[in-house]
């Protein structure tokens, strides 16, 4: 797994997966040609190696390997005017440029993970040829989307971050909206969820990890985490025994 701020390629085990709903552009590869499956929102099953869902978007993906290619790019970090057309799709998507470069960024990974090739640079540049355009946002939210995503565990409320960048609650609620696309509190529940990826390969209790990452007591964490990946987090930590992280400092073995 190669973990940004703004981005994520997890290449492991994908389990029997329910409904899940990931915050950004979610990308499905196949590992080796044989087609997945998924149903958006409740629709009909699509087959095909290579899946695009839009952020936000419940869905459920099926794959006849154990292991699944898969890129999120965070909706926020990237202006909706400017995407590629790849993420500007739903569903099914032909795009046999995109399958082979992610197979060969996937190989390329294992290569720096193992010692034998140095990290890449420049995620975008791996996975779609180009840097993806930057989403223009109003300061006042910027500032309200770095503090959450510097620290997700923080017990943040909205009234507090209204507060803080000068705006009253509900402009800021309105504004937040209209800049990032979704509210505050789905965005923040995300930014949660998305921080457990952080713990999976550290060997830590799922206690710990709960309160590592804000949530109040395990009820809660289950719920959220089985909403927003479609599994327990019991069943995420398991399958990520044998996972190799790369994030800011380099990669790491699990």
């Amino acid at each position: 797994m190669w973990l940004t701020s703004q981005r994520v390629f997890y290449a492991g085990l994908l389990g029997a997966t329910r409904t899940r709903s990931l915050g950004g552009h979610a990308v499905y590869v196949s590992p080796r040609g044989l087609p997945n499956r998924v149903s958006i929102d409740g629709g009909p099953w699509q087959s095909g190696e290579l899946l695009v869902v839009p952020p936000h978007v419940p869905h459920r993906v099926e794959s006849p390997e154990p292991q699944v290619l898969n890129v999120v790019v965070e909706a926020e970090s990237v202006r909706p005017g400017g995407l590629p057309l790849l993420l500007q799709q739903s569903g099914v998507v032909h795009d046999d440029a995109m399958v082979r470069r992610v197979r060969v960024a996937h190989a390329q990974l294992l290569a720096a993970c193992e010692g034998e090739a140095q990290p890449p640079a420049d995620f975008d540049q791996l996975f779609f040829g180009e840097a993806l355009a930057p989403r223009c946002v109003d300061p006042r939210i910027a500032q309200v989307i770095a503090r959450i995503c510097a620290n997700p565990a923080e017990a943040l409320a909205a009234e507090a971050c209204a507060e803080s960048v000068g705006l009253s609650f509900s402009r800021f609620l309105h504004l937040f909206r209209d800049q990032v696309g979704v509210p505050f509190r789905v965005f923040r529940a995300w930014k949660r969820a998305r921080s457990l990826l952080r713990y999976v390969h550290q060997g830590t209790s799922l206690t710990d990890i709960a309160l590592e990452a804000g949530y109040p007591d395990s009820t809660h964490f289950s719920h959220s985490i089985r909403q927003v990946y479609g599994l327990t987090p019991s069943d995420i930590v398991a399958g990520s025994r044998r996972l190799a992280v790369m994030d800011a400092h380099g990669p790491a073995a699990a």
